[in-house]
């Protein structure tokens, strides 16, 4: 009797090892040209190299596009580095093979991964160096993100040198709201930010801050300054809604239509259209339209927390077809996993619920905010996915609200939990207001 195949499995059982050079070697070259990274016109100041250290390392980055890793080979050639990639990525057809022979290493991001934390501590034991993104995920609005909490904790444990690069313009060549090239430049600075002295000095909390400081960073408000144009081809609003859900004239939700060159409100008319530089020309004097999507985004995200704060009975619901990984074979290059079921998907003051079908049978669950946080973003914002103790998972809301759910669940936590704190520079949206109110219960 033939063996069923089972993918998840191997990926398992997979043993890693530092880089093989040649295969690392065209993955280099490739890097350079057109092909891959020369075609965003990088530019490299490398102030400190992982190539210059022989020792086992940490390579981390702000991660704003998918496109990063090209710039990560690049800068610190000829030095392997084993990357760290989302799990899931590794079930995608046109990856597997490519992300088999790289040698990259799997970890299933926001959760208490050890497969993946023991293929990182097999490199480190081989003198190697890992690159990762203590954020989790690339980012989803155009700025940085909090760093996953633990990562202090983490870099102390292992104690070797922590090298960091710091990414501008990468998110706007390729994001979560569009994957269509946006050809412009990326600049690329990198630095050692933490010895072994160092790691030992600080606390893990001191360190985290000290990251996040070094990370901070939104793309649209640097290229207000830097004034380098990005060529969409007419397409630099497409799925913009998909972050920019609620008109910031008449606060009407879900009624923000973007493509082309072009957003606007269904319900009032209120609008602009975006030029390939990434600024907003709204429509007329009486629009009203914030200086960037990413400060637009931090209006949608204030108006959550005062909201939730204010109606004890707060939920939000949405009907979601659900998505998961095949054991048994790869899923298509245009999607990350199979339908496999659907449902009403809530999020309220005890946590995440869903109630619906899997694989023809009632599929329900409830997460409390200690258990999630945030989302591992896959691909774009049209979705958003989470690990359950069966597996990896996506939800395809039947209309553009992913944007809403992310920072909705993330606003949840830091009311009840506060784990996954937000920035210092953003504490003016939560002046006089509570947090973590569950934990001091």
């Amino acid at each position: 009797m033939k063996k069923e195949k089972d993918l998840q499995l191997e990926l398992a059982r997979r043993k890693y090892k530092i880089p093989n050079p040649f295969i690392y070697w065209i993955y280099y070259f490739v890097g350079l040209t057109p092909l891959l990274g020369g075609k965003y016109h990088p530019k490299f100041e490398v102030k400190d190299s992982t190539a210059d250290y022989k020792g086992p390392c940490f390579l981390i980055w702000n991660h704003q596009s998918r496109r990063d890793h090209t710039f990560l080979t690049t800068a610190n050639y000829p030095r392997r580095l084993s990357i760290v990639c989302e799990y899931n990525s590794f079930f995608r057809k046109h990856l597997a093979w490519p992300f088999k022979v790289a040698r990259i290493i799997p970890k299933k991001v926001f959760t208490d991964d050890m497969n993946g934390m023991r293929a990182i501590r097999d490199i480190i034991k081989q003198g190697g160096c890992v690159a990762f993104s203590p954020e989790g995920t690339s980012s989803i609005f155009g700025d940085n993100q909090p760093i996953v909490p633990g990562t202090g904790r983490f870099l102390k444990a292992f104690n070797v040198p922590v090298f960091c690069g710091y990414m501008q313009g990468s998110y706007l060549t390729n994001n979560k709201i569009n994957s269509d090239d946006r050809i412009g430049k990326v600049f690329y600075q990198q630095k050692l930010l933490f010895s072994k002295e160092d790691l030992q000095k600080y606390t893990a909390e001191e360190i985290e801050d000290i990251i996040n400081r070094e990370f901070h960073h939104d793309d649209y408000e640097w290229n207000k300054t830097a004034r380098i144009k990005y060529d969409s081809k007419g397409k630099i609003c497409n799925n913009l809604q998909d972050i920019l859900y609620r008109c910031p004239k008449c606060g009407h939700e879900f009624e923000m239509v973007a493509s082309g060159n072009e957003i606007k409100c269904t319900n009032c008319g209120n609008g602009a259209t975006m030029d390939d530089y990434y600024d907003f020309h709204p429509f007329n004097k009486d629009c009203v339209i914030p200086d960037t999507p990413s400060k637009w985004a931090h209006l949608e995200r204030q108006a959550i927390i005062d909201e939730i704060r204010k109606d004890p009975n707060y939920s939000f619901s949405v009907h979601c077809k659900l998505g998961t990984l095949p054991k048994d074979h790869f899923v298509d290059k245009s999607i990350t996993t199979e339908i496999v079921g659907e449902g009403m998907y809530t999020v309220d003051h005890k946590g995440v619920h869903f109630r619906g079908t899997k694989n023809g049978e009632e599929f329900n669950f409830d997460l409390d905010y200690k258990t999630i946080w945030t989302y591992p973003m896959t691909v774009d914002v049209s979705i958003f996915s989470f690990y359950l103790p069966s597996g990896y998972h996506d939800f395809y809301p039947d209309y553009h609200c992913a944007g809403k759910i992310i920072m909705l669940t993330e606003e949840m936590h830091r009311l009840h939990v506060n784990k996954f704190k937000n920035f210092p520079w953003f504490d003016y949206m939560y002046e006089g207001k509570e947090l973590g109110i569950d934990e001091k219960k």
